[in-house]
C-alpha cells in the first residue's frame, strides 16, 4: 500500500519553478532531517510554475517512517490543492457515534492539498489534506491546458506503473492450463497470492479514484484490465450503461468473482442460499462457526477505535480474515459443493498463519492489560485461537 503521510507532515514546501523538474522538502513529526524530494515532471496547473508552502496545523507522531528514504527521488504523480474531496463536517467523536448508529453522515466537497509522487526507494507516497495551511508564490512559468493533460496522462501511467509492481502477475505456466481439480496446494498458493496482491491493488486504486468522475475507466486503466476498457468502449458505442467485469481477480470459490474481494467483514457471512434465512446455521463448519464466534467475541472485548498496526486491530482483523476464509472453504462442502481440496490446504494453511498473529497480538495486549476481568476475557480469547488452530492442522492433516 501506499505511504500516507500527511498526518505526520510538520511543514513543507514544493517548487515546480523549473519546468519539468519538482523538488521539495518535507518535515515530518520526530524525524530530524526533512524529506528531499528530486522528481521528474510537473504539478497541475494550479501549482505549476510556482513554489508551495504548506503548514500542518496539527501533526500527529508515533509513526514509523524509518524505512523511509530521506532522499525521494523519482516521479511526480498528481499534484495539486484544488482535489474535490468529500469531505465529513462533524469532528471525529460524532463521525464515530453517527457511524456506529448508521446515520447519514454530513459532507461537504472542498478543495483539498494532493500531493503524490513514486518514489525509487518507497513506491508510492502521498500527502492528502484538507486542513493545511498553503502559500503559493507567483508563477515563474505557465501551463497550458494542453500541457496539464499530458502530465495528467503520464501520471496515470506512472500508477499503472506501480500497480505492476505491486500485483506482479505471474508468468504463464503449465499449471494454468489445468482444470481447477487438478491443481495441488502448491499451485493453488501461487494463486492465492497473486488474488491477494490484485485485491491490494484494487483497494489502492479504488481509494485513490473513488470520487473522480472517471473513475471506472481510470481503474481499469492503472489496473492493466485493458479487456475492461475494451468493454467500456463498446459499451459507450452500442449504449449500454451497465457493464461489470473484473476478469484478472481469479475465481477461486467457483462462484461470483467478486467474492475474491472478500474483506472479512463478518456480515458477509451471512450468505442466504436459495431464499434460506438460516443457511448459515445449517451449513456452517463447525470450524468457521468457532472462527466466527470468536472474531464476534474479539470485537467486543478489545476497544474499537484502535488504528491499523496496533494490537486490538490485529487481533480482530486476523480472526476476521480465518472466519471470511474459512466460511469460503468449508462451508460449502455441507451444501453440496466440494472445493478443491489443494484450494482447501492452500487456504487453511493461511489461517494458520492469521490464528498465529492473532495469538501474538492478544497475548501482547495481555503483557499490557491490568484489569483482571478483561486479562482473563483475553485468555480465553487465546486458548479458543490456539484450539482453532489445533483443528485446522487437524484438518489438514487428514486432507492430505
Amino acid at each position: 500500500m501506499a505511504w500516507q503521510i500527511d498526518e505526520a507532515v510538520v511543514r513543507g514546501v514544493i517548487d515546480n519553478s523549473v519546468e519539468g523538474r519538482t523538488s521539495g522538502r518535507i518535515w515530518l513529526h520526530g524525524r530530524d532531517k526533512p524529506l528531499e524530494l528530486s522528481l521528474i515532471g510537473d504539478c497541475w496547473r494550479d501549482l505549476a510554475g510556482a513554489r508551495l508552502r504548506f503548514e500542518n496545523p496539527e501533526p500527529i507522531g508515533g509513526f514509523d517512517f524509518t524505512e523511509l528514504a530521506g532522499i525521494q527521488s523519482g516521479v511526480v504523480g498528481d499534484m495539486t490543492a484544488s482535489r474535490k474531496n468529500k469531505v465529513a463536517t462533524v469532528d471525529d467523536d460524532e463521525f464515530e457515534r453517527l457511524h456506529d448508529c448508521k446515520e447519514d453522515i454530513p459532507y461537504e466537497w472542498r478543495n483539498t492539498l494532493y500531493l503524490e509522487w513514486f518514489s525509487e526507494s518507497n513506491g508510492r507516497v502521498v500527502i492528502e489534506s484538507s486542513n493545511f495551511q498553503l502559500e503559493i508564490t507567483d508563477r515563474q512559468w505557465q501551463m497550458d491546458k494542453d500541457a496539464e493533460e499530458a502530465q495528467k496522462l503520464a501520471n496515470l501511467h506512472a500508477m499503472r506503473d506501480h500497480m505492476a509492481r505491486v500485483i506482479r502477475r505471474r508468468e504463464p505456466s503449465p499449471a494454468d492450463d489445468k482444470f481447477p481439480d487438478e491443481l495441488n496446494e502448491f499451485e493453488w498458493e501461487e494463486r492465492l497470492k497473486e488474488s491477494d496482491r490484485l485485491t491490494e491493488a484494487y483497494q489502492e486504486v479504488l481509494e485513490k479514484y473513488m470520487d473522480d468522475p472517471e473513475s471506472e475507466r481510470k481503474e481499469a486503466f492503472v489496473m492493466g484490465w485493458d479487456g475492461l476498457l475494451e468493454a467500456m468502449d463498446g459499451d459507450e458505442e452500442t449504449g449500454d450503461s451497465a457493464f461489470f467485469g473484473e476478469a484478472e481477480f481469479i475465481n477461486l470459490s467457483g462462484g461470483d468473482p467478486a467474492d475474491d474481494l472478500d474483506d472479512g467483514n463478518e456480515d458477509d457471512l451471512d450468505i442466504d442460499a436459495d431464499g434460506d434465512p438460516y443457511y448459515r446455521e445449517k451449513y456452517s463448519h463447525p470450524l468457521q462457526a468457532s472462527a466466527q464466534e470468536l472474531a464476534l467475541r474479539a470485537m467486543d472485548v478489545v476497544p474499537g477505535d484502535e488504528g491499523p498496526g496496533t494490537p486490538a486491530y490485529l487481533l480482530v482483523s486476523n480472526l476476521l480474515q480465518v472466519s471470511g476464509k474459512l466460511a469460503g472453504a468449508l462451508n460449502d462442502r455441507h451444501s453440496g459443493f466440494e472445493p478443491e481440496t489443494g484450494y482447501v490446504l492452500a487456504v487453511l494453511k493461511r489461517c494458520v498463519n492469521w490464528l498465529n498473529e492473532a495469538i501474538a497480538s492478544c497475548q501482547k495486549l495481555m503483557q499490557d492489560e491490568r484489569d483482571q476481568d478483561q486479562h482473563a476475557a483475553l485468555a480465553h480469547i487465546r486458548s479458543t485461537a490456539f484450539e482453532i488452530r489445533d483443528g485446522i492442522i487437524e484438518l489438514r492433516r487428514e486432507l492430505k
